[in-house]
């Protein structure tokens, strides 16, 4: 597995709608589409464009999201995690599981509707890792 370019940074809040407005008014920034919901994930997303990557801001539908639970310790939001493209999500979870990284759960299709896994916070310095399958790394 080779580790492609950062994709995106995905930041918790408690609301959509303000972090659009903070991102667009004090950065300059544009939302990619409108907010929209991801039920089998729990989430309600809309993206940011930045010239090198992109912004995912993330909202719990209901409590039982997991994004409810992060809110709880970091009530007014914050950076939840990092996205790294790979080219092959089968081969990457297999070399990440030879190598002994414990995975959250198995692969299922993400915000850009393409497979996503998550590597334990533990793995990873303390840091939550998205990896992210895109056909071409790099696009």
């Amino acid at each position: 597995m080779t580790l492609g370019r950062l994709n995106h940074i995905g930041i918790a809040t408690p609301s959509i709608e303000k972090a659009v407005e903070t991102y667009c008014h004090l950065l300059g920034a544009d939302a990619i589409g409108t907010p929209f919901d991801l039920p089998p994930q729990g989430v309600r997303v809309c993206f940011i464009d930045a010239p090198n990557t992109q912004i995912e801001l993330i909202q719990p539908l209901d409590e039982s999201s997991p994004i409810a639970n992060f809110l709880k310790k970091n009530p007014g939001g914050g950076q939840h995690h990092l996205c790294f493209e790979v080219a092959d999500m089968a081969a990457a979870v297999a070399a990440l599981q030879a190598k002994g990284a414990t995975l959250l759960g198995q692969p299922r299709i993400g915000a850009h509707g393409t497979p996503v896994v998550f590597l334990h916070p533990r793995d990873m310095g303390g840091v939550l890792v998205e990896l992210m399958e895109t056909p071409e790394e790099g696009h």
